[in-house]
């Protein structure tokens, strides 16, 4: 019989994972091969050069570009300060002088004689990681990062928005197919990482911003509901920067979605624990998944290595569909054709049959499938 192979969802209650804090460019690692960290413990750190500001200097003091540069009263990489007086004219017999002051805190950067720009440069920023996990560094790169391992509870969603997250689960659905309502986001969630059940909606999302909620992880959420509360169309490719105040995490697709089983008990016995949350997404190359992790209280615990491994498809397999136009569909496999057939793009691939719920099916590429532990 035909089989396929492709990329499923891990939810597991016992595995050890390895997590890489890496800064954006080089700077300094603060922990040691060998550390137990926490979650919450700054790794490393460093700066950010600082955004460029640029004065149209001769333009401000009504000079040919090569002359403004003796006006300066400041040398080039020298300090200053917001409203700091950095250039004036002559002026005639000392009346009516042109004055250009700093727009900035920051630092002269360089002139040009040729366009009567100068740049100046804002004080740098610092940037610090942390280590996102409880765990113990089992490597450290060298002037970027480190590597944590921990034993944890671990569960992948289909999709999610927001960032990094921490904070303490609350089990607030009822049952897997349960669907939050606006009286169950309450003041005490405050700082809290809600459980929902089968849908999430755009008013309840504004509400759990309001009551300050930092993160939901729910089954699924209507694309309309998703646009409403994001002000714009989202793409799957990549996500996870967005700045709405909360981190979201689908479990299972769009659309009212029941959590599945495992994942809702797996949740659930976690309740009023702390967890580290990411809803970045990213489907089409190098995949990412959104993620809930829940480290224990004993490091040294010994769980299988944490691997994403290729699952076998099979006829009758529950699959998920991850690309457009029917992505976060849930289906049955009925067909494993051995051949291979052309597509729209003229490519020829494997393709498999796709039985919707109400029975419609669909051909559609094996790449674009996802197999779901059942």
């Amino acid at each position: 019989m035909a089989h396929s192979y492709t990329p499923g969802l891990k939810v597991t209650e016992k595995a050890i994972l390895k997590k890489e804090r890496r800064l954006p460019l080089k700077g300094e690692v603060l922990v040691k091969m060998g550390d137990f960290v926490k979650a919450d413990d700054i790794v490393a750190r460093t700066l950010l050069p600082g955004d460029v500001e640029r004065l149209n200097l001769a333009g401000k003091l009504g000079v040919p570009p090569k002359e403004a540069l003796s006006f300066l009263k400041v040398s080039i990489g020298d300090p200053i300060k917001k409203d700091q007086i950095i250039a004036e004219s002559k002026g005639f017999f000392g009346l009516f002088k042109t004055t250009v002051i700093s727009p900035i805190d920051g630092t002269v950067e360089n002139y040009s004689d040729i366009t009567g720009m100068l740049t100046l440069r804002k004080p740098p920023k610092k940037v610090e990681i942390d280590a996102y996990v409880n765990g113990k560094v089992v490597e450290v790169i060298a002037n970027e990062g480190i590597v944590v391992q921990t034993p944890a509870t671990f569960i992948q969603g289909i999709f999610g928005i927001g960032g990094e997250a921490k904070g303490e689960l609350k089990l607030v659905a009822k049952s897997p197919d349960y669907v939050l309502t606006k009286e169950d986001i309450t003041d005490d969630l405050k700082g809290k990482i809600v459980i929902g059940g089968s849908l999430i909606t755009s008013e309840i999302l504004e509400e759990c911003v309001k009551k300050q909620v930092i993160g939901i992880v729910v089954g699924g959420i209507d694309d309309k509901d998703l646009k409403d509360f994001l002000g714009e169309e989202i793409g799957v490719a990549i996500t996870g920067h967005e700045e709405k105040g909360i981190t979201l995490i689908i479990t299972e697709g769009f659309g009212k979605m029941t959590m599945a089983k495992k994942t809702f008990e797996i949740l659930s016995k976690n309740d009023g624990k702390r967890a580290s949350i990411n809803g970045a997404t990213q489907i089409r190359a190098g995949v990412m998944r959104p993620e809930v992790i829940v480290t224990y209280d004993d490091l040294n615990i010994k769980f299988e290595e944490a691997k994403h491994d290729q699952l076998g498809m099979d006829i009758n397999s529950l699959v998920r569909i991850i690309r457009q136009p029917y992505f976060g569909s849930i289906g049955r496999v009925v067909g494993l054709p051995s051949q291979l057939q052309k597509i729209e793009t003229e490519a020829h691939v494997r393709v498999l049959e796709f039985e919707f719920e109400d029975g419609k099916k669909i051909i559609l590429p094996r790449a674009n499938v996802e197999l779901i532990e059942e």
